[in-house]
């Protein structure tokens, strides 16, 4: 359940987050997966991460949506490319990814220099990008997940003497080169613009002919793997009517095709609307007809009744009948959050099913809080849980008798509060049953006057509304624990109390020679910048006047931090799919607190005054994969359960990519530089010493310890077994319950156990 908290900012803070906001929002982040909004500050360079609003140069407007036979969407988009929320976005670059001209252009400056510092890392390393090929890169500040850079057929150069039909088959090679990496990163969204149109003169019409008949075609392979929905993005009316025009003729004529106001107001256009799409932040909300168990979306809500029977009510019934019997026996038992309770989706094309408890219209201004509450939790909830899409109902609508007026004034209400204070991409359809017209035209009017509306009152007087709203930052954080552990981070960074500010983590020795440049020129302002290394622990200290310099570069030199550990995770993910041909998935699951499973875990805390309050069991079948290879390779069958102490930003690295020295250097490593474990959770908190954290964090793992040496201080790999030197040993010791491997595969994480210190 995630958590919001308001946080003022005084004095020296300020100005502080004013000229570092960026590198806040990242480090927020990507530490504790907090979301952040910051309110009352006049920032000094425009916001420009994927963790802060950022404002659409042109309105998007969706022109038509098609459904293959497989199950794919297809929609088109009148849309800016550098702004729009879809996993990943395709680049029309050159073989050189010299990002100079065009889209191109567009996207690295609005990325940041980190997308033409990666591409040309990229050429260095692998060498051009040839015609038909495309590859995934990282987006620096874009609020997708990646860029896919394909190099279409340039009709300018000698080779294809502007002839489309030489140049076809190129085009094909690169949007199926394009499709490739979207099954390989199972990506379940990607916005595509119409390469090779612009800069490299292929013919508008024959352009899009080919790239919708590629698409299509590929689909067609019933074996293929297969994302939710293709976007095909551009900027400019004629290539956006050549998109539809395609799409139209290409795609079969029994698809059914949806089309938004924009296209039925559109000149020569007798198309009725079934489909109206607007724009608000990073929402993009969609009304549509349909039914609402067939969406495709990643939450699906149900308005249930409360003595918790889903066959009560035509919503509800339906989502039950798809969903199957299981669905009721579950919801008995299901844990809730405020007004929602979550299921599982069963048989529906969904990940997660949201139950709303709305109450009678009858009940007056308690029902309408109710409505509205409802769709805001649901907004809030499938944000925090990383959810890019979520699919509503005309909530109230029937048996509750709130016309379909007020439905829609209450859940636009709440969509629109929810986009104006969270910075997450999400897309929200509202579903309305086919053959409710009179409700979707009063969804379709307050949606056409939503622009022109004030921004909602929400309990505020105007005297306070007219105001200046006060500094602070917002944080939306996905739980409790993670709420405190930013909340004491952010305490620590923007304190000035001293001149010297000191970060401790182990990913500073991956610094490399562009990292320390940086440094540099941070350091330029009269900042002194040190790096050193205390009993197996990196350490940098910031130092200077005033002290709120100190803080601002200490900010950046974080958010330098958080891309090297990302990077470190991208490339050990690599590795690994490339040993085991399986898909990373670093899943967690949290255990029931009634099971078996959960009173195994909690025993060993007891002792210790450690108040367990979560278990979340990891499953990752690469990692398991690796540790079986370990096991035969070790010779050994027997594994011992161990623990390891980390800091709370670790645990989804852990669950993604196992076990790494730089995650938990222990207080003192004087039996090694390797990966320390425990038998026992009192050694635990001797080895890792806590510093008054009111969470503590432990990984219970199976360790394979093999042939074992005493351990020594300094050692970066084990001892010879025996008197060949050429034979390690597997492991080290240090006392009766210590041991420290050198091999994260020989080790499995198996659950990660969040603890409140009672002491």
């Amino acid at each position: 359940m995630e958590v919001k908290v308001d946080i003022p900012l005084y004095g020296p803070s300020v100005n502080i987050v004013k000229k570092s906001g960026d590198a806040l929002c990242k480090a927020l982040y990507d530490k504790f997966r907090c979301v952040t909004t910051i309110q009352g500050v006049e920032m000094e360079t425009e916001m420009s991460n994927k963790y802060q609003k950022r404002t659409p140069t042109i309105p998007q407007e969706e022109r038509g949506q098609f459904k293959l036979r497989s199950g794919v969407k297809v929609s088109v988009w009148k849309a800016d490319l550098t702004n729009f929320p879809a996993d990943a976005v395709v680049n029309a670059a050159n073989e050189d990814l010299k990002h100079y001209g065009g889209l191109a252009l567009a996207l690295s400056k609005a990325g940041g220099p980190q997308i033409q510092m990666e591409s040309d890392d990229h050429v260095k390393k692998y060498s051009k990008v040839n015609t038909g090929e495309a590859v995934v890169l990282s987006s620096g500040s874009l609020p997708c997940k990646m860029i896919i850079h394909a190099v279409g057929p340039d009709l300018s150069m000698s080779a294809f003497n502007f002839d489309p039909e030489k140049g076809r088959p190129a085009l094909e090679k690169t949007i199926k080169s394009i499709l490739n990496r979207v099954g390989e990163n199972r990506l379940a969204t990607v916005a595509i613009p119409a390469i090779s149109s612009g800069l490299f003169n292929y013919p508008l019409r024959e352009c899009a002919n080919t790239i919708v008949s590629t698409i299509k075609a590929y689909y067609d392979n019933p074996h293929r793997l297969t994302p939710q929905e293709i976007f095909l993005v551009n900027n400019d009316e004629p290539t956006v009517q050549e998109m539809k025009r395609a799409c139209n003729q290409i795609f079969s004529p029994q698809q059914h095709t949806l089309y938004n106001q924009a296209t039925a107001n559109h000149p020569g256009s007798t198309t009725k609307t079934e489909s109206l799409s607007v724009q608000i932040n990073n929402v993009v909300l969609t009304l549509k007809k349909g039914k609402i168990e067939a969406q495709n979306t990643d939450v699906i809500v149900n308005t249930a009744s409360a003595n918790f029977k889903l066959s009560t009510g035509a919503i509800s019934s339906a989502i039950l009948n798809k969903a199957g019997p299981e669905m009721q026996n579950e919801i008995k038992t299901a844990k809730g959050f405020n007004n929602i309770i979550h299921t599982k989706p069963y048989r529906l094309s969904c990940k997660a099913v949201y139950h709303t408890f709305c109450i009678e219209k009858s009940n007056g201004s308690k029902a309408e809080k109710i409505l509205f509450d409802s769709v805001s939790e649901c907004l809030w909830q499938a944000a925090a849980q990383n959810n890019s899409s979520i699919a509503f109902p005309a909530i109230g609508t029937g048996a509750l008798g709130f016309s379909g007026a007020e439905s829609a004034r209450l859940m636009l209400d709440a969509v629109t509060k929810y986009a104006l204070n969270c910075s997450k991409m999400l897309q929200v359809h509202f579903v309305i049953f086919p053959t409710d017209d009179r409700i979707f035209q009063a969804f379709e009017s307050q949606m056409k006057n939503l622009q022109k509306r004030p921004q909602p009152n929400y309990g505020h007087d105007e005297s306070q509304s007219s105001r200046a709203p006060a500094p602070q930052i917002s944080l939306v954080c996905p739980s409790e624990e993670s709420k405190h552990e930013a909340e004491r981070w952010l305490k620590n960074r923007l304190s000035t109390d001293s001149h010297s500010v000191k970060i401790n983590n182990n990913f500073i020795s991956h610094f490399s020679d562009h990292d320390h440049l940086q440094l540099a020129i941070l350091a330029d302002g009269g900042l002194s910048i040190e790096e050193f290394f205390s009993q197996g622990h990196a350490c940098l200290t910031v130092k200077g006047k005033p002290e709120e310099n100190a803080v601002i570069a200490a900010l950046q030199v974080e958010a330098l931090l958080c891309k090297i550990h990302e990077d470190f995770i991208a490339e050990e993910e690599h590795q690994l799919k490339i040993l085991t041909r399986m898909k990373v998935s670093g899943e967690k699951k949290t255990v029931d607190k009634k099971s078996q499973f959960f009173s195994e875990r909690i025993q060993p805390f007891r002792p210790v005054g450690l108040w367990v309050v979560k278990v979340d069991k990891v499953e990752n079948d690469a990692l398991k994969e690796m540790f079986e290879r370990k096991k035969k390779q070790l010779h050994q069958s027997s594994t011992k359960k161990m623990f390891q102490r980390i800091p709370a930003q670790f645990c989804e690295m852990i669950s993604r990519i196992g076990f790494h020295a730089e995650c938990a250097p222990p207080e003192d490593p004087k039996y090694g530089e390797g990966i320390y474990f425990s038998s026992s959770i009192r050694t635990a908190l001797e080895l890792w010493r806590e510093k008054g954290e009111e969470y503590l964090y432990f990984v219970e793992a199976e360790v394979l310890l093999g042939n074992s040496a005493k351990g020594e201080r300094g050692f970066i790999l084990p001892p010879p077994d025996g008197k060949n030197p050429n034979i390690l040993c597997d492991s080290v010791y240090g006392g009766s319950d210590v041991s420290v491997i050198f091999s994260g595969y020989q080790a499995l994480p198996k659950y990660i156990i969040t603890c409140k210190n009672s002491r």
